[in-house]
């Protein structure tokens, strides 16, 4: 499996920001600007709580295997393997959805002094920040997932699920 760049999921945020900022402009200049929803940064929170929680599992049934310990319960790699697959996926959508907010919460900044509008301005900040708690926890389940380097292996910038 290729490693997640921070570099892709940066150009995602801002390629959708900057798009999102400009749908915002011309949605608002021919009507009403759609409302940023309460429930999108709940979303992505839950969707981090998820991801951080899978991470903090398979690391510590990963250091038990590692340890020898006795009763320790294994790592099946396609469940590794699934659950990298499912941060990545996690990180590269949320990047996306996380830029779309950012800008429209830079466009919503322009009028703060409206209450609906300052609203809208907060939902989509905490979204952002969200999104921001996603990426993370892909980043750091992914890192937990990854096999020790293999000297034979050296320059290969694959990374690989952990194998029980």
């Amino acid at each position: 499996m290729k490693q997640l760049r921070l570099g892709v999921l940066a150009g995602l945020f801002a390629a959708a920001g900057v798009l999102s900022w400009g749908a915002a402009r011309l949605w608002d200049s021919l009507g009403t600007l759609p409302s940023v929803p309460l429930a999108a940064p709940v979303v992505l929170a839950v969707i981090a709580v998820i991801l951080l929680a899978t991470a903090l599992s398979l690391r510590t049934r990963l250091r038990a295997q590692r340890e020898r310990r006795p009763g320790a319960k294994g790592v099946e790699p396609l469940m590794a393997a699934r659950a990298v697959v499912f941060g990545q996926a996690s990180a590269l959508v949320t990047a996306l959805v996380a830029g779309m907010y950012g800008g429209a919460g830079v466009f919503l900044l322009g009028s703060l002094d409206i209450p609906p509008r300052r609203e809208q301005a907060v939902y989509a900040g905490f979204a952002v920040l969200a999104g921001i708690a996603v990426i993370a926890a892909a980043l750091f389940l992914e890192r937990v997932c990854k096999l020790p380097e293999d000297p034979e292996d050296k320059g290969d910038g694959d990374r690989r699920p952990a194998s029980a």
